[in-house]
C-alpha cells in the first residue's frame, strides 16, 4: 500500500513496485490522480486497486486497510507518503492551516501505521517504511509547519521501532530521508511567498527516491536510509555546525525556495507579486480532484533534475562499496582507459601454456637478470623503471641459489634474558666470612686481660707495655 500515490514520489513508488510484479493499493485523495496512476501501475506489469482516502480520517484509513486486506489477502508493505505543506513565514500561516498540515503529514503517518500493524502483527510479518526528509533533522525557514510534523515522524518512528525490538517482533519499521525531488507539490502547495515556490538544489527525480523506497521495503531490518549527497551532507553539517547552518539558512533560505519572478496559480499570490492569496492549494480539496487534473510524478524542473545518485547507489550496495574498498588496499588498480588497463593480444601466452602474463607487462631488451646475465627482463610500464621489477625464472641447468629462511619468532614464553652488561653489586644474605684476623704479636706484649683503663684491643706498631708495680 502507497499513500499519496496520485502523484509525486508516491506515484513513481507505485510503479517502481508494479514493475516487480507487486499489486499495489493506490490511496490518495485526487481520483483523477488515482485514476492516471492506475493505469500507469498496470503498463508496469502490476495489479491496482485504487482506494481514495483521507489520510487525516483515521477511521476512513482503517476502512481502506480492511479493504485491500480482503482483496490482496494480506498486507506485506505500506509506504507512508502523503503530506500537505505551506510555503510561508510561521506568523502568517493560520492556526486552522498548520494544524491541517499536522494532521495529514504526522498524523496521517500515525493512522496509516497503525492500520497496518492491526494486519501486520497478527502474522508476524510485514515493513512500514516512512517516507521522510532531511527535514526530519534540520528546519529551514519558510516551512515550519512541515519541518515540526517530520521532526515529529522521526521521533514517532524511533519509538515504534524500539517497541517492536522489545516483543521480539517480525514486524519492521524504516524511515527514508529524501531530499529535494521534483515533484508537482510546488505547483499546488499553499505559498504566500512573492516568488514562486520551488525546490533547493540540488534536485533529484521521483525515480530516485522510488528506488531507495523499494530497496527499504525488502531490506526493513535497516534502521534508516538516506537518499542523495545533499542529504548526507545537510544531515552530517547540521550534527557538527548547527550553529553555522543556522546562519546559512538565514541568508539563503529564502531565495533558494523562490524563484525570483511572479507568479499565479493555485494557492499562490497572484501575478502582482503583492502576496495575496488566491486559493490554498490542496490543503483542503486536492489539486487533482473532480475539478483538477492529473499532475503525474514529475514536476516542472526536469531541466536541472538529476536521475541518478551515486551516494543512493552505495547507500543500497554498502557489502559491494566495502568488498571495493577491500581489493583496492589488496591490489593497486589502474584508471579506466590508461595504457595499463588495456588488454594486449601479443603479451598473452597460449591458452592452457601457464605462460599467460598479465598486459600491463611489458619486455625490454639488454636488461641483466640477478644472475648477472644479460637477458629480457618484465618490467611495469606505470612505474617507468626497473625497480622491482619480476624476472624470469633461471635456465634449468643454473643452480638457483635459495636465500636462508627467516629467522622464526617465538611465539610460546621466553626464557628469562641473561643479563650482558655491568652487573649491580649483590647484598650477601647469608653467613659472612671473618674479614679481620689478628696479626701476630711481637715478644713481649700482653695478649691477656689488661688492668682498667688498659686498651684491650690490638695496639700499634711499637708500643710496648711498662711493667706494673709489684705484686700487680
Amino acid at each position: 500500500m502507497v499513500t499519496g500515490a496520485s502523484g509525486g514520489v508516491g506515484r513513481a513508488t507505485a510503479v517502481a513496485f508494479a514493475a516487480r510484479g507487486a499489486c499495489v493499493a493506490l490511496l490518495a485523495r485526487g481520483r483523477e490522480g488515482l485514476a492516471a496512476a492506475a493505469d500507469d501501475v498496470r503498463r508496469a506489469g502490476g495489479d491496482a486497486l485504487v482506494v481514495p482516502v483521507d489520510m487525516a480520517d483515521a477511521q476512513a484509513v482503517e476502512d481502506a486497510a480492511q479493504q485491500v486486506a480482503e482483496v490482496f489477502g494480506g498486507i506485506d508493505v505500506w509506504v507512508n507518503n502523503a503530506f500537505a505543506g505551506a510555503f510561508a513565514p510561521f506568523t502568517e500561516i493560520t492556526a486552522d492551516e498548520f494544524r491541517r498540515v499536522t494532521e495529514v503529514t504526522y498524523l496521517g503517518y500515525v493512522n496509516g501505521t497503525r492500520a497496518a500493524l492491526r494486519h501486520m502483527l497478527p502474522r508476524d510479518h510485514g515493513t512500514v517504511v516512512q517516507v521522510g526528509s532531511a527535514l526530519a533533522y534540520r528546519g529551514v525557514p519558510l516551512q515550519s509547519a512541515y519541518c515540526g510534523a517530520k521532526h515529529a515522524i522521526q521521533g514517532f518512528n524511533e519509538s515504534l521501532r524500539c517497541e517492536l525490538l522489545h516483543d521480539g517482533s517480525r514486524v519492521r519499521t524504516t524511515m527514508v530521508q529524501l531530499p529535494a525531488v521534483n515533484t508537482p507539490q510546488f505547483d499546488w502547495v499553499l505559498s504566500r511567498m512573492p516568488g514562486r515556490a520551488r525546490p533547493v538544489a540540488p534536485v533529484y527525480q521521483p525515480e530516485v527516491a522510488a528506488r531507495a523506497i523499494v530497496h527499504a521495503a525488502r531490506h526493513g531490518r535497516r534502521r534508516e536510509y538516506w537518499v542523495g549527497g545533499s542529504t548526507a551532507a545537510t544531515l552530517l553539517a547540521n550534527a557538527v555546525v548547527p550553529g553555522i547552518l543556522d546562519r546559512y539558512l538565514a541568508r539563503t533560505g529564502y531565495d533558494s525556495q523562490q524563484e525570483p519572478r511572479p507568479h499565479s496559480g493555485p494557492g499562490e499570490p497572484d501575478g502582482t507579486g503583492a502576496g495575496n492569496l488566491t486559493a490554498a492549494g490542496n490543503l483542503w480539496t486536492p489539486a487533482d480532484g473532480p475539478h483538477g487534473h492529473d499532475h503525474g510524478s514529475h514536476g516542472r524542473f526536469d531541466d536541472e533534475s538529476t536521475a541518478d545518485s551515486p551516494q543512493e547507489w552505495a547507500s543500497r550496495n554498502r557489502a559491494r562499496v566495502a568488498a571495493g574498498l577491500l581489493a583496492g588496499e589488496s591490489a593497486p588498480c589502474s584508471p579506466p582507459g590508461s595504457a595499463a588497463a588495456r588488454p594486449a593480444a601479443d603479451d598473452a601466452g597460449p591458452a592452457g601454456t601457464g605462460r599467460d602474463r598479465p598486459a600491463a607487462l611489458k619486455e625490454t631488451p639488454h636488461a641483466t637478470d640477478r644472475f648477472g646475465r644479460e637477458g629480457r627482463t618484465e618490467r611495469d610500464p606505470r612505474r617507468g623503471d626497473r625497480t622491482g621489477a619480476r624476472q624470469r625464472p633461471p635456465p634449468a641447468n643454473v643452480p638457483s641459489v635459495k636465500p636462508p629462511p627467516p629467522a622464526r619468532r617465538r611465539t610460546g614464553p621466553q626464557p628469562a634474558r641473561r643479563r650482558t652488561g655491568p652487573q649491580p653489586a649483590r647484598r650477601r644474605t647469608g653467613p659472612q666470612p671473618a674479614r679481620w684476623r689478628a696479626r701476630p704479636q711481637p715478644a713481649g706484649r700482653r695478649t691477656g686481660p689488661q688492668p682498667a683503663g688498659r686498651r684491650t684491643g690490638p695496639q700499634p706498631a711499637g708500643w710496648r707495655a711498662r711493667p706494673g708495680p709489684t705484686g700487680r
